[in-house]
């Protein structure tokens, strides 16, 4: 379309007239027209008006009738000046006319346009001549005038126009505006210039002037949206064609291709801005997907480490150590990588907004960065925490196992020696005995009590092992608790009856006084060695738990100080022996018949021995029990040193190669992509030593099978190193990452290598403490040292100076920032507040105030060009002008437009504009 309104900035000569004005001195409004030149004149005026007209929703048949009330003539000057008239008179009087037309001619004199011999009552008269004279004014003002090509205005420039565009096509030589035209094919030329596909020039005849003018003319009435304003005929049979309506219709065609090339701009410019803000989306759409996948695996997993629920048996808790261990080698290394990648895709998105002059991306909420590492921070405490607890669970289930088996086996030896002592103390044997017999009763009671006295230590280990088995929550506790019953109500009547038998035996015992002194002290020396065999057999047979050398070299010693013992009890044996000896030795001396057992005790001398067999039976067997802990604790040192040696190795190198990173990220020289090659190579170096990391893994898993829980030889431990392995390969990453960012602004900004050197040169000569980043008093000084003007906002370099001596110029004269600019810059550089500035932050300031962004208003401005200069935008124009992807991606966020001047289906481009830079209004 036709932009007229930039016809106000109007040209004069020195005497002050209007340039056009002298280009029209050959109108003589005193002659009469040419009969062929009105003709053509009508025809041309008329569809010139008319091709405005249909703009406002009507149109003219006749110039000289339809102009006479002055109302569609203050209509077309509105549509071609963009601006409003005073209110037309509605009245159908000759005055309300004469008023209307004044009005128009008013506005047309404001325009400085000097009208010579026209007055309203000629216009309303409907006189011909003067109505054609006045409209030619009106297309010179507004069609012509602003033409302008190289210093040269209105008809010069445009015939100087129309000589360019059709210079290289043969048969054509435009050297005016009538007879020039009069064969057609300077019209086909200039449409074939700017639109070949419409025409076919080469099948064009010189000889065939009516073809010519009417393919010229039918074509650009479809295609180019020009009304046909002559016909071929008048042309061809005038021997001279009317030069004014000829330059009436070519200057359509110069605005018609001249608007063709600002909307060809324009739909460049809107098609870079969406395919730049179309990529960010798609960045945005993978970021949120990623974020919330792994958030929904971290969700879920998190309740897993947190389960708490015991088992009962140690092969369903060391099941449960295995998910574990599965969780840690299969299932979470990738998500380590998700979870560095995500930060590595924000890094990268928001590089590229900010390169584009976009928005910084926000994600939705609880989708953020700090979201999603206050999640991981979660996972991890509740792993630490549930490896603890298995840990401490299967030291439970191991202990509770050793309790119960410790339980049972003095639970069964309890039961074995009671077994009997009921009947034992409830018979009545006494009643017939005489008295030496009745007094080897009492003395056998007492060696009873004595052995039950002895007992007692037993039954209250036995009472101590079920109350600990039930403070430990020991899955059979109830059948526990119902043994340990039994016994303690078994214990109780056993006392009781022993206390009644010792009762009746007294009272026997005054009556009775012959005692068996011999069997006495048999009785008396046999049941406290008989218990000691009964307490060395159990300790021989009783289970042991060690978790190191130093545990099982005790025992070891407790068990040879035992042998030590040995030949001691020997001799008390032989001792025990000899009594009964001497026993049989007065009983045949004598004559006495012996009943055949001591009356004082039930041990009998072979119980003795055979028990003593038992026990040497049993000390060998104790040896080889120990000798075997002893090489199991003795694998299990290996296993330890083992994983120490390749720990003490793995530690210190990781710590190494984080300080590495650190001095490579501070010291970087050479250019970008040298650096990122030279990380990289270092990355893949990194990547090399894993096998190092899988092999202290399988160390790592033999100790715990082993279920060996400490170290003395290392401070490592293997949930350290694979943080600090996860670390350094986060670092790496971001490093790298940093590097890529780096020269994705140096491309996207035009900043040249050496700048980027300046840049860093100067950063790093500030960043005194090498932490990268720079505090604002270091900043500050780093932007004088670069140059950096607070009144102009432009960098300045005095002379040639080298850099060196230019900053220690600016510090020692003192030049420094305004605090008002510091201040905003700062605000550009921390918007967190945080005191400090990063490397790519300055980076991103630098190349912001070095190099030219597009902006909302250059994109509404884009928008205003393809949308005719009206202030809303239609579908049909946006699928005309723009690619189709990108046109139906406008017309799904564009917002209908709300304007008094809008019509159906109009659509609201400059509020989209804004949206796509983050901005609230113009």
């Amino acid at each position: 379309m036709v932009d007229y309104h930039a016809a106000n900035n109007q040209q004069y000569t020195a005497e002050g007239t209007p340039i056009y004005m002298e280009q029209e001195n050959d109108w003589d409004r005193d002659l009469l027209l040419d009969p062929a030149w009105e003709k053509q004149q009508r025809k041309t005026f008329t569809a010139w008006c008319n091709s405005h007209l249909r703009k406002a929703g009507t149109q003219i048949d006749s110039i000289e009738e339809d102009f006479r009330d002055g109302l569609k003539l203050m209509l077309l000057l509105e549509v071609i000046s963009g601006e409003r008239l005073p209110k037309p008179e509605r009245g159908k009087m000759r005055v309300h006319k004469i008023n209307n037309v004044n009005k128009a001619l008013d506005f047309i004199a404001s325009k400085g346009v000097k009208l010579v011999s026209i007055g309203a009552e000629e216009i309303v008269d409907g006189n011909a001549k003067m109505t054609l004279g006045m409209i030619w004014t009106i297309i010179l003002r507004f069609a012509i005038q602003d033409i302008s090509v190289d210093e040269t205005s209105a008809k010069e420039g445009l015939l100087l126009w129309c000589q360019r565009k059709t210079a290289p096509y043969k048969n054509v030589n435009v050297q005016n505006f009538h007879i020039s035209w009069k064969d057609g094919l300077a019209f086909n030329a200039l449409i074939h210039r700017h639109r070949p596909e419409l025409i076919d020039y080469d099948k064009l005849r010189k000889d065939d002037p009516l073809t010519n003018l009417n393919n010229a003319f039918e074509v650009a009435e479809k295609y180019l949206d020009i009304p046909k304003m002559m016909d071929a005929e008048d042309i061809v049979g005038t021997l001279r064609p009317d030069e004014k309506a000829i330059m009436t219709y070519v200057s359509c065609f110069y605005h018609a291709f001249s608007g063709a090339q600002k909307a060809e701009t324009a739909a460049n410019r809107i098609c870079k801005v969406l395919a730049v803000n179309q990529e960010n989306e798609h960045l945005m759409e993978d970021y949120e997907k990623l974020a919330s996948d792994l958030l929904e695996w971290i969700r879920r997993t998190i309740p897993w480490l947190e389960n708490r629920a015991p088992e009962k048996t140690m092969a369903e808790m060391q099941q449960k150590l295995e998910d574990f261990r599965d969780y840690r080698r299969v299932h979470k290394p990738p998500k380590v990588q998700e979870k560095c990648q995500l930060e590595i895709n924000f890094n990268t998105l928001q590089t590229k907004l900010r390169l584009s002059n976009r928005p910084a991306f926000m994600p939705s909420e609880g989708r953020m960065v700090s979201d999603i590492n206050g999640s991981w921070h979660a996972l991890e405490g509740a792993e630490k925490g549930y490896e603890e607890w298995l840990l401490n669970e299967i030291r439970r289930l191991e202990r509770l196992d050793h309790l119960a088996e410790k339980f049972r086996q003095k639970a069964t030896i309890h039961e074995a020696w009671t077994d009997g002592k009921e009947a034992m103390l409830t018979q009545k044997d006494y009643a017939t005995a005489t008295l030496s017999e009745v007094k080897a009763l009492l003395r056998k009671h007492e060696a009873f009590e004595s052995d039950l006295a002895a007992h007692q230590d037993r039954v209250e280990q036995i009472a101590a092992i079920a109350q600990e088995l039930n403070e430990l929550d020991y899955y059979d506790s109830p059948s526990v608790n119902a043994r340990c019953q039994n016994i303690c109500e078994q214990w109780d009547s056993l006392g009781s009856l022993t206390q009644n038998r010792r009762e009746s035996l007294e009272r026997t015992e005054k009556q009775l006084e012959s005692i068996d002194e011999l069997y006495l002290e048999y009785a008396k020396r046999a049941a406290p060695f008989n218990n000691w065999m009964e307490g060395a057999m159990e300790d021989l047979q009783d289970m042991f738990i060690v978790h190191n050398i130093e545990e099982i070299q005790g025992l070891i010693t407790a068990h040879e100080q035992f042998k030590s013992t040995l030949p001691d009890a020997n001799k008390e044996r032989e001792a025990i022996q000899a009594i009964q000896a001497e026993v049989q030795k007065i009983a045949q001396h004598n004559g006495i018949n012996l009943s055949g057992t001591n009356p004082y005790t039930s041990i009998t001398p072979e119980s003795i021995d055979s028990k003593w067999e038992k026990v040497q039976r049993l000390v060998p067997q104790r040896d080889q029990a120990l000798q075997e802990e002893l090489a199991k604790q003795q694998s299990n040192d290996h296993l330890r040193r083992q994983f120490a040696t390749q720990a003490n190795m793995v530690g210190p190198w990781i710590q190494t190669k984080m300080e590495e990173i650190g001095r490579i990220s501070i010291e970087m020289n050479g250019t970008l992509e040298d650096q990122l090659t030279h990380l990289r190579e270092y990355e893949q170096s990194i990547i090399e030593y894993k096998p190092h990391i899988d092999r202290l893994e399988g160390d790592h898993q033999l100790i715990q099978e082993a279920l060996i829980f400490d170290n003395k030889y290392t401070a490592y431990t293997m949930e350290h190193l694979r943080v600090g392995w996860e670390q350094l390969l986060t670092t790496i990453a971001r490093t790298i990452n940093e590097i890529d960012n780096q020269i994705l602004t140096r491309d996207a900004k035009g900043i040249s290598q050496e700048q980027l050197h300046e840049y860093r040169t100067s950063f790093n000569h500030f960043d005194k403490d090498h932490s990268g980043a720079l505090m604002a008093e270091e900043f500050k000084a780093c932007l004088i040292s670069l140059g950096y003007d607070v009144e102009n906002n432009k960098q300045k370099r005095l002379g040639q100076m080298p850099t060196e001596e230019y900053r220690a110029l600016l510090i020692s004269t003192g030049n420094s920032l305004g605090d008002a600019e510091f201040a905003r810059i700062m605000g550009i550089v921390d918007p967190n507040s945080s005191g400090a500035v990063t490397f790519q932050a300055f980076i991103d300031f630098m190349s912001r105030e070095t190099t030219d962004t597009d902006t909302a208003d250059q994109v509404i401005a884009s928008f205003k060009i393809l949308a005719g200069d009206k202030n809303f935008i239609t579908a049909e124009e946006l699928r005309r002008e723009l690619p189709a992807d990108q046109a139906e991606y406008c017309i799904a966020r564009m917002a209908p437009y709300g304007g008094p001047d809008g019509v159906p289906g109009a659509l609201d481009y400059m509020s989209f504009s804004t949206a796509l830079y983050g901005e609230s209004d113009l």
